[in-house]
């Protein structure tokens, strides 16, 4: 199974008033960070989805080598950033599933990724999706299957739409770092106590 990995990149952090792609963590920028455990999972193939201001959060990691997409509709919503990469996956590397990851997830790391894929192959099931404050989402892994299903999403509908309809093939990843995200100020000093 060819697995590609897209890692959602293009916000522009309103509510942080910052980019949080560039926020150092670990002592490395977010983008990189993630860009690290993913190379470092067994994914076979990575894009970074880029769409607020794509030349300074380029800045945060090394786009001579990483390969990416600008989402020029990264304003419609997370589904539209999601395409984009699902898409330049399609057309360059043809995977057998995808996993989707954010930016602002800084506690998702290679080990996770390898386990949303080991689970899936184990589990038999289309999806594996992390739980964690009361609901499932990413990072989650989608069969090919849902590929279509994914690429009709519209606005602001992320992958969570197709993980809740089709929970009889959802296997939960228990993930309970996942609900540390980066939206506000408040979240900046809660990783920043890490």
């Amino acid at each position: 199974m060819k697995t590609g990995l897209i890692l959602l990149a293009a916000g522009s952090s309103s509510r942080l008033g910052r980019p949080k792609q560039l926020i150092e963590f670990q002592g490395k920028k977010l983008i990189q960070k993630a860009i690290d455990e993913a190379q470092k999972s067994k994914a076979d193939t990575l894009v970074v989805v880029l769409g607020w201001n794509p030349d300074l959060i380029k800045s945060g990691f090394d786009s001579e080598i990483i390969p990416f997409v600008v989402n020029e509709n990264w304003q419609e919503g997370m589904a539209s950033s999601m395409q984009a990469g699902l898409r330049f996956l399609l057309e360059k590397e043809q995977p057998d599933q995808v996993i989707l990851m954010l930016v602002d997830q800084p506690l998702v790391d290679a080990d996770l990724l390898n386990r949303l894929i080991l689970e899936k192959e184990k589990s038999g099931k289309g999806i594996v999706a992390c739980s964690y404050s009361d609901t499932l989402g990413v990072p989650a892994i989608f069969d090919q299957k849902y590929f279509e299903e994914l690429l009709k999403l519209k606005g602001s509908d992320g992958a969570k739409k197709v993980i809740s309809k089709n929970k009889v093939d959802v296997f939960e990843l228990d993930f309970p770092l996942g609900a540390m995200d980066l939206d506000t100020a408040e979240d900046l000093k809660r990783l920043e106590n890490w």
